[in-house]
């Protein structure tokens, strides 16, 4: 070693090589289980009675030939596949089994608020294929069991993960319920709903109309946000019931109730929701692959994506989970359910649950986390008046209260600067950088900067502690300074935690089980700490060793869940949305530092109270500081994306039309859903540029911008975009393809009431567009009722200031025309604004897509214009 290094440095540098040790290791551990290194696929000959990963994937190769979205002919063929593969089930059953098979189309529609914007939905025609698997003897008014995941997909992506992989689970699941000999005690129904992507539509198809929706007790609904990882339970509920189950029967459990906290501010939302909430006050679990999310709602969601494990894992946990909801005795019929609704059993309590590294769960209700949770905040509270009695009262329990706030107070400062250096940092980064998300293709580059500058944070407080005296007289008690000032830290700490917990508890949030988990841990580490400084007579390495090791359960759950929740961020920065400039560009790269550092003081702060003595050493601050800086400096020698890693990129060839046969304007619309712009685009996709006359003075005062309106046929989501830009465009190619456009008209003439209100009674005509995805209406004017969602009007949106709008999304079977009628309260005008997305491009624009990098996914599509004023 050095020779400028102190004997005290040199003890620090081993202890830090010791913690570099243990933090790897468990980092192996965890890499391990997130990406199922520790489950085994069974092959497609596997034994009949078992859930087989290559079975399943066999039928995602088979969903996957072609594209499952609504309007093309690839649905109808994964419907007939579905349906062929259950009938085929069907005529195999023993007689003791009953398998009914149910091809339906459903029709409806409803008000919704969606990624907070009100929207109104029609649809009709849309596919489910449905089965019941019951015994024999099967009672219509015995409750049943749904388990749901939908078949269709999202424009421009193959959909492997979401959902093939649901799919192909659930007809697995099927064969083995059929061919295992197992006869479920209740009924259990497979739901293949055909219209999740067009914003849950299969699901409250069923649920507003199907004979069996009354009968189902408890739901579980398939999703994937992502292509693997852990098949997360992100949200259950009503009641405790649905996670009581999970817990119970669950053979590789993966679920944290604190995922319900989160849940609600990540952008999406999924058929959960019209099961437990909009629509059947189910007790449901809402089951969700995460990691993958590269992948998610882009053209690389193929097979190869699917990390093998994650399937398998998934079907024996939903095999086991299955049999425990049909034997259940809560299981019950909504009838029953509105019948013994004030039992304790349907109280919409949440309960606390987490899984540890997919081994065990834990769970708890919530009355147990009253207690339990409010155990470290008691014992914060009381040690100083135990202190005060333990050392014969030559302490004041007020002096010791004071230093435990003080020491409460540094943790506090620690855990913050951990989190400000971190951002700091990556804003600093920015300015140096020409692009924003330098780590998004590479994760290991944002662990690399921001930990190392996270722990000097922490560890900074440490080197000022002694500016600041205990409140202690050291001189007529018999402890050395440096021993109050350890006791000071670590109580502070472990207040801290207590407070964050009880904070959880005061909140009615889930995730409490964090902190409380780090506080009790700490407990243990003290004592063992204690009872080494009482063997040794001095402070050494020894004795912090000591106090890490009963830590290790601790900082291995706090490494699984913080891993597991960056890796999450990381991936869906690249579909977040973008906010608007200037601050916009920093945000993805400030939001990642910031969630680094509080993983970092989460799983290394319990160490900070008694290590700090070691490593807050200005030797290792410095060589921490360095690791930072190098790893900042490396970040802007790599490309944010990858074909692994794509840049999300929305294509729209925009026609406006009037009458049913012209077209009055061509242009083609880019954005981006990060915050790297379309300049960033242009400029590494030069082939691009040059197709569209892009020169090198291109800049967003100078460029044609894009307007929100006009990307109103996917709405709401344009609500992510930020500098869309607009491109003039030829219309040759749609000409030649199509002699007919959507068009808006009187079907008959309008009748006026005794109140002066006016009813239009319009027809809705798509003309002879080949692949309609959706029509958007927005309405405009005195709007006072129509005929859509039982005659109840959504509440009015605002778009771009513009003045209130009713927004209505109508899908399904465009060869018919829709009929409807819009009520004015006035004479005045009523304007409808339509946008129908088709998913054909003319020649032209499949090659200007074509153009792009492979590190580019772009979904393209055509979107048609029209205005009426009625």
């Amino acid at each position: 070693m050095a020779s400028w290094l102190s004997s005290r440095d040199v003890s620090g540098f081993k202890f830090i090589f010791f913690l570099a040790i243990i933090y790897t290791i468990i980092s192996l551990i965890v890499h391990s289980v997130l990406h199922m290194k520790f489950i085994t696929p069974l092959s497609i000959d596997a034994p009949p009675d078992r859930f087989s990963e290559a079975r399943a994937i066999h039928h995602i190769a088979v969903l996957t030939k072609d594209d499952r979205q609504e309007g093309r002919p690839g649905l109808r063929k994964a419907a007939t596949y579905i349906k062929e593969q259950l009938e085929m089930l069907k005529e195999r059953a023993e007689s003791n089994i009953r398998i009914e098979v149910e091809e339906t189309t459903v029709n409806g529609s409803f008000n919704m608020i969606f990624l907070g914007h009100s929207i109104s939905f029609a649809y009709r025609d849309h596919i489910n294929i449905v089965a019941r698997i019951s015994s024999a003897d099967l009672q219509e008014t015995d409750p049943s069991v749904l388990i749901n995941g939908h078949f269709d997909s999202p424009l421009g992506s193959p959909g492997a993960g979401d959902c093939g992989s649901c799919v192909a689970s659930m007809l697995e699941l099927a064969r083995v319920t059929v061919e295992s000999g197992w006869i479920p005690p209740r009924p259990i129904i497979f739901l293949f709903n055909g219209a999740e992507e067009l914003f849950m539509l299969g699901s409250h198809g069923f649920m507003t109309t199907h004979k069996w929706r009354d009968s189902v007790g408890a739901s579980i609904n398939l999703e994937a946000s992502g292509t693997a990882g852990p098949d997360l339970v992100c949200q259950s509920g009503p009641g405790s019931w649905p996670s009581q189950v999970y817990a119970e029967s669950a053979v590789y459990p993966m679920a944290h109730s604190a995922a319900q906290d989160i849940f609600p501010v990540i952008p999406g939302d999924t058929d959960y929701r019209i099961f437990s909430q909009d629509h059947g006050n189910i007790p449901s679990l809402d089951i969700i692959f995460l990691l993958g999310g590269y992948y998610y709602h882009t053209s690389f969601d193929t097979l190869d994506k699917l990390l093998p494990g994650s399937i398998q894992a998934r079907g024996e946990n939903l095999l086991s989970i299955l049999k425990a909801f049909t034997n259940s005795s809560k299981l019950q019929s909504a009838r029953e359910r509105e019948s013994k609704a004030t039992t304790n059993d349907y109280k919409d309590e949440r309960a606390v649950f987490f899984d540890y590294l997919s081994w065990f769960l834990i769970f708890y209700s919530r009355r147990v986390a009253v207690v339990l949770h409010s155990i470290p905040i008691a014992i914060f509270f009381v040690m100083p008046f135990l202190l005060h009695f333990w050392d014969s009262r030559s302490r004041s329990c007020f002096a010791i209260f004071y230093d435990f706030v003080k020491g409460l107070l540094f943790h506090a400062a620690g855990i913050i600067l951990a989190i400000i250096f971190p951002i700091i940092l990556s804003i600093l980064q920015l300015f140096f950088s020409s692009y924003a998300l330098g780590w998004f293709a590479h994760p290991y580059l944002a662990f690399l900067m921001f930990i190392p500058c996270s722990l000097v944070g922490l560890l900074i407080p440490r080197t000022v502690w002694g500016c600041f005296p205990l409140s202690q007289d050291v001189s007529v008690i018999k402890k050395s300074e440096e021993a109050l000032a350890e006791e000071a830290r670590f109580w502070g700490a472990f207040g801290f935690y207590a407070c964050l917990t009880s904070a959880y508890l005061v909140a009615g949030l889930s995730g409490g089980f964090l902190t409380f988990s780090v506080s009790a841990s700490m407990l243990p580490a003290w004592i063992f700490f204690s009872l080494s400084i009482k063997s040794s007579d001095h402070q050494s390495p020894r004795s912090a060793v000591f106090y890490v090791i009963p830590l290790i359960p601790c900082l291995a759950y706090s490494v699984y869940f913080g891993g597991f929740l960056t890796q999450f961020l990381i991936e869906k920065m690249g579909m977040m949305g973008v906010v608007p400039p200037p601050y916009g560009y920093y945000v993805p790269d400030v939001v990642v530092a910031a969630s680094v550092g509080v993983v970092t003081g989460w799983c290394v702060g319990p160490l900070i109270p008694v290590c700090s003595h070691w490593l807050a050493r200005s030797s290792i601050l410095q060589l921490l500081s360095h690791i930072s800086v190098l790893a900042l400096a490396l970040s802007s020698q790599f490309f944010p994306y990858s074909n692994a890693a794509p840049k999300r990129v929305v294509f729209q060839h925009t026609l406006a039309t009037t009458d049913v046969n012209r077209i009055v304007d061509s242009s083609y619309e880019f954005s981006v859903v990060d915050s790297n712009s379309l300049l960033f685009l242009f400029k590494y996709a030069p082939e691009v540029a040059k197709e569209l006359h892009i020169g090198q003075e291109l800049s967003f005062e100078t460029a044609n911008m894009s307007h929100r309106e006009t990307w109103m046929g996917i709405f709401p989501v344009p609500f992510l975009f930020s500098q869309s830009l607009k491109f003039p465009a030829r219309s040759d190619g749609i000409l030649k393809r199509y002699r007919y456009f959507p068009h808006l008209s009187n079907y008959k003439p309008h009748s006026v009431s005794s109140d002066k209100s006016r009813r239009v009674y319009l027809e809705f005509y798509l003309g002879d567009l080949e692949e309609v995805w959706v029509a958007v209406l927005n309405i405009t004017g005195p709007l006072s009722s129509w005929s859509f969602a039982d005659n109840l009007l959504s509440v009015p949106e605002t778009i771009d200031g513009g003045p209130p709008s009713y927004i209505i999304r109508l899908s399904g079977n465009s060869q018919r025309n829709w009929t409807f009628w819009l009520e004015a309260s006035s004479s005045d005008d009523l304007r409808v604004e339509v946008a129908v997305v088709d998913q054909v491009l003319d020649d032209e624009a499949r090659r200007l897509k074509g153009l792009f990098p492979d590190w580019a996914d772009v979904i393209a599509y055509s979107s048609f214009m029209s205005s009426y004023i009625f």
